[in-house]
């Protein structure tokens, strides 16, 4: 068997499997499959930053410990955008309707990029006064907002990318995406250290380095995905004339969208605020802290990849009119990302400090991230059960529903026990200070919290009858044209 044949064995394209008949738990693994591995490939753009980086010095780290929550900020405010797109295509395509899925797709491509364009200029203006007010050390300050600058000065191909796979995962081709990113995050971890460093020809650069290799490798990638779908040759397509701009369907990519994008920033607004608490503890806290927050990244990349998967598998049947076979989908995802995390929260306890040790060589900020894994490890498997009931909920375009469980969790939850454990002094609270421990718990906490309120609100069902494919946009139902009249004609 030939390397082509067994990775096609592997990884099956959309022709392959049918996410609205047949066997559930399948087509769910061959659609979720190459997202983790899409998902694992973008990590390794943050991962390799850390890496290098935390060789270059401890200040650096944990600039890009203040930054990425700030690259968090300006996607969740524009992920509305990408949420919305994927939902439509998804249901269109279950439904059959191939033409509105190609006209929802164009519009998705053409308000994400102005969107991108907007929050990019804005981030530029404004990332330094934000990290400010998070609590920055002067020494780490403008480390953190070089490094937010070049990011905003290229938002829009880091954002188009995701644009690119958001809409192929609505269609069912997972695969394509995947294969794009291989390639380009290649290119930022060769690049990286000649530009973080100043190896060969380019100069020393520390930090701004990491995020110019960061903005050429996604600029890459932003071409071949727009490429790839304006020939229409795999997945969904999308046409210039499609392409301008309807304020009409516009509103219904809002109504969709604002509620996912509120979900988003909720999480991002949860990290930043976090790190204002992390902030109060010495740079040795707040570097393992975003040590953490990486390897959790990659720990709960399943997870994000089934809930993916999740919902666009909701999203189609949804359109085909089969709730209860997205319903079974979302049990099944919920199941096996309990056992799988759990497992990997096992292997986290024991190889906490090594894990630790492969980003930094500092002892002291090894030990604060070892403390943070520990604590966290054993409540990895609630994360898989929130994740794959919350993406049913977006499937099924229920996007302020999934928004209304992270808010809970992370803003009433987390944060106040994050704040009440480490600093209760602050909030005259008579409780012993557990300091950063305090933080760590609160991570625990919230986890198990998010979990139980995502299976009680799905049980629920509540999410079975929507459909936003056809609702009239918000607004004079009597001037709003139908959704006829705002997909593509035939001629």
């Amino acid at each position: 068997m030939s390397a082509r044949d067994r990775l096609s064995s592997v990884f099956k394209g959309r022709d392959e499997f049918d996410l609205t008949d047949g066997s559930i738990g399948k087509p769910l693994f061959y659609l979720s499959l190459p997202i983790v591995v899409t998902n694992l490939l973008q990590t390794a753009y943050n991962l390799a930053d850390t890496l290098w980086l935390g060789r270059y010095s401890t200040e650096a780290l944990a600039a890009i410990s203040f930054a990425f929550p700030m690259v968090f900020l300006l996607f969740s405010l524009g992920m509305g955008v990408t949420v919305a797109g994927s939902v439509l295509v998804a249901q269109h395509i279950g439904a059959g309707e191939e033409a509105e899925a190609k006209y929802a797709a164009s519009q998705t491509v053409s308000f994400a990029i102005i969107v991108s364009l907007i929050l990019g200029g804005l981030g530029y203006f404004v990332v330094g006064d934000l990290l400010g007010l998070l609590g920055a050390s002067p020494d780490v300050l403008p480390l953190a907002t070089e490094y937010m600058r070049v990011i905003s000065s290229g938002l829009v191909f880091m954002f188009g990318f995701f644009v690119f796979t958001a809409l192929m995962r609505g269609y069912g081709d997972t695969i394509t995406p995947m294969l794009v990113m291989l390639l380009t995050v290649v290119v930022n971890i060769v690049i990286d250290p000649f530009l973080i460093f100043g190896w060969w020809i380019f100069p020393e650069l520390g930090v701004e380095g990491a995020a110019y290799a960061t903005i050429f490798s996604r600029a890459l990638a932003f071409v071949v995905g727009m490429a790839i779908m304006l020939r229409g040759t795999r997945g969904v397509q999308i046409t210039p004339r499609e392409m301008v701009p309807n304020l009409s369907y516009a509103r219904k990519i809002v109504r969709i969208g604002v509620p996912a994008s509120i979900e988003g920033t909720g999480r991002s607004l949860s990290v930043n605020l976090m790190l204002v608490i992390v902030g109060l503890f010495p740079t040795t806290v707040v570097a393992g802290y975003g040590i953490g927050v990486r390897v959790f990244s990659v720990i709960f990349l399943p997870a994000i990849a089934v809930a993916r998967g999740v919902e666009t598998m909701t999203g189609q049947n949804i359109g085909a009119d089969k709730p209860d076979r997205a319903a079974t989908a979302a049990g099944i995802a919920a199941k096996t990302m309990f056992a799988i995390l759990g497992t990997l929260g096992i292997v986290v306890i024991l190889g906490a400090r090594p894990i630790a040790a492969v980003f930094t060589d500092d002892p002291a900020v090894v030990a604060v991230t070892a403390d943070f894994l520990r604590w966290v490890a054993p409540t990895f498997g609630f994360i898989g059960v929130m994740r794959a009931y919350t993406g049913s909920f977006r499937g099924a375009g229920k996007t302020m529903t999934a928004a209304a469980i992270s808010i809970l969790m992370l803003g009433f939850i987390r944060l106040p026990v994050a704040l009440g454990l480490a600093r209760p002094d602050i909030l005259g609270l008579p409780l012993p200070a557990f300091d950063s421990t305090g933080i760590w718990m609160s991570f625990a906490v919230s986890n198990a919290a998010g979990a139980v309120i995502a299976y009680l609100w799905y049980r629920r069902g509540t999410w079975r009858d929507a459909d936003p494919r056809g609702e009239v946009p918000v607004g004079d139902e009597d001037d709003e044209p139908s959704d006829a009249a705002l997909s593509p004609t035939d001629d």
